[in-house]
């Protein structure tokens, strides 16, 4: 769980980065690409992952 915490916080910080790059004025920073943003799972993907898991695990 730990993992897809960090990793969602890094997308969020993503957004953050790429809407302060569109700010004209802002930064005069010339940026070629963006940065991605889906990065991490939610917490409720992450749980419904684990489910199937241990479910396919008990079917098998």
């Amino acid at each position: 769980m730990m993992l897809a915490g960090v990793r969602r916080a890094a997308g969020k910080q993503a957004t953050l980065l790429n809407k302060l790059i569109e700010t004209p004025g802002l930064t005069g920073v010339q940026v070629s690409e963006r940065l991605v943003e889906v990065l991490g799972h939610t917490p409720i993907q992450v749980f419904v992952g684990a489910l199937i898991g241990v479910v396919a695990g008990l079917v098998v």
